[in-house]
């Protein structure tokens, strides 16, 4: 498969050959669903919690007599029923956490990969040579790239002037190659990569290595 690399200032500079197993994989609609309901679920704290009538603060005597009152009979100001009770069936604190294989996280994110190749979404750049931060330039710079919404910017290695510049613009986020992940993926409209950061994918995801992110 072969990927056009734009220049900085949104010209096409050449064409260069990718792996077909890293960004041509066959989308398979299963793995991505259940890898993306997992990394949902493992991003959930659990920590929600409410008290039951053993654990909510009251007395313990009976509210008043049982008969002659002409009141349903009342045993406890813990009751769920009063104000400031218990919670009947309310939260608890639990684990969410889902094990995923490690063959189905790299599939997934191939194929999110893939399908942002073959819908036109990823867009593979020369590099960055911020030598200052300016938010302006890199304005500029996705102004030329037809970058209109959400976008995610891929670089081998953390840049610091690509950071400083990205980080005022909404919507527009940077990561390295090695910590992509595929939500990360799917949670922005375009994705673009330096030419650098597509060889470390093909290295990562396209030999069957056990290195790398997920």
């Amino acid at each position: 498969m072969q990927l056009p690399v734009y220049s900085l200032s949104g010209e096409v500079v050449r064409q260069i050959e990718v792996n077909d197993k890293v960004f041509a994989e066959p989308f398979n609609e299963a793995v991505v669903h259940q890898v993306m309901v997992g990394m949902q679920a493992n991003a959930r704290q659990g920590t929600a919690s409410t008290k039951t009538r053993s654990t909510v603060s009251g007395s313990t005597k009976k509210l008043f007599r049982q008969k002659g009152t002409g009141e349903a009979r009342a045993g406890s100001i813990k009751s769920a029923l009063r104000r400031g009770g218990a919670i009947t069936f309310g939260p608890q604190p639990r684990d969410y956490r889902q094990d995923t294989p490690k063959k189905m996280r790299r599939l997934a994110l191939r194929c999110v990969l893939s399908a942002k190749a073959g819908d036109g979404e990823l867009k593979v750049l020369e590099g960055f040579n911020f030598e200052e931060p300016k938010t302006k330039r890199m304005i500029e710079v996705l102004t030329a790239l037809g970058v209109k919404s959400s976008a995610l910017v891929v670089t081998p290695e953390s840049e610091p002037n690509l950071i400083k510049s990205s980080r005022n613009i909404p919507e527009i986020n940077t990561t390295n190659v090695n910590v992509i992940n595929m939500l990360d993926i799917m949670s922005h409209k375009t994705l673009l990569m330096t030419e650098a950061a597509v060889r470390v994918a093909e290295k990562l995801w396209g030999d069957g290595s056990t290195q790398g992110g997920d």
